[in-house]
């Protein structure tokens, strides 16, 4: 059985107090339990650490050796318990993130000088994986995911659910290859959709089917940016998130299509890390700090 924090506590408080009564008041405890840390250190360390007389208490020569290292121990616990404290004030140290593209490049990265001018401990390393990756085998803290999430493993904090998923074209595409004006109409057109994750290619358009279209793209694409980068070029028409596009439609790059048969849909995004991963300073205060920055309004 392993020596405990509370046993050398009380060992050290009694040898600088003088007595078990004096440390069992500074501690907040009974003589008796004090008086019984002491007893389960001796039999843990089998030695006489204090010779007990009426009048005082007298360290032996072990008890004068083992106090030296009680308290470098109880100094050692001091001072990272008094570190963790400044660093929950000021966090800092490594923070590994991990987004699909898109996502990376027009949400996280515009807010990074930002964040790193209120968080210049905070050393960020971002990373883009367009599938689901393992967050152990990545050396990934938190991740950014985009979708219904399927893995109870997880723990997940919501970001929002504010980006609408529209259908979008280039005016130059549309000029070529006309404009849909109904839903079945998009069977003659060039459609641009995801390699995979499939349930990406159900749009949200009335349709047959209900209230989701499922298309069969034209083009396939693992990315979203890279399905972006396609409509933007006049490749064919795409669904994708407002916070993809909101500077493409207020530019004119891209234009909306088939806007009264588009239902409204939210893509819900979260912060994903491991149940068993305390959420740590760095983490917290980067989540916080997205949250707050993309919050509408």
């Amino acid at each position: 059985m392993k020596t405990t924090l509370d046993e050398l506590l009380a060992f050290r408080t009694v040898v600088d107090s003088g007595s078990i009564t004096a440390a069992a008041e500074q501690l907040g405890q009974t003589v008796s339990g004090i008086s019984r840390a002491l007893g389960r250190l001796e039999e843990k360390l089998d030695t006489t650490l204090l010779n007990r007389t009426t009048r005082r208490l007298v360290l032996t020569e072990e008890g004068s050796n083992f106090l030296q290292r009680a308290r470098a121990i109880l100094a050692s616990v001091d001072e990272a318990e008094e570190q963790m404290a400044r660093r929950r004030q000021q966090p800092s140290g490594r923070l590994r993130v991990n987004a699909a593209m898109p996502y990376m490049l027009h949400v996280i990265v515009p807010l990074v000088p930002a964040f790193r001018q209120q968080f210049p401990q905070i050393e960020l390393e971002l990373n883009t994986n367009d599938l689901v990756i393992d967050l152990l085998e990545q050396d990934t803290d938190v991740a950014i995911r985009i979708g219904e999430l399927r893995d109870s493993t997880l723990h997940a904090r919501p970001l929002g659910s504010n980006h609408l998923m529209r259908v979008l074209a280039s005016p130059a595409y549309l000029k070529a290859h006309g404009r849909p004006t109904r839903v079945d109409q998009l069977a003659q057109h060039s459609l641009l959709g995801f390699a995979q994750p499939v349930s990406l290619n159900h749009w949200p358009l009335r349709g047959p089917q209900g209230d989701s279209l499922q298309i069969t793209p034209a083009l396939h694409a693992s990315s979203g940016e890279t399905l972006r980068q396609l409509a933007l070029a006049g490749a064919g028409i795409v669904c994708l998130a407002d916070f993809m596009t909101a500077h493409d439609r207020q530019r004119g790059d891209l234009v909306q299509v088939l806007v009264r048969d588009t239902v409204e849909v939210r893509q819900p995004i979260n912060a994903v890390y491991y149940r068993n991963t305390q959420l740590s300073s760095r983490i917290a205060c980067f989540l916080d700090f997205l949250q707050e920055q993309t919050r509408p309004g």
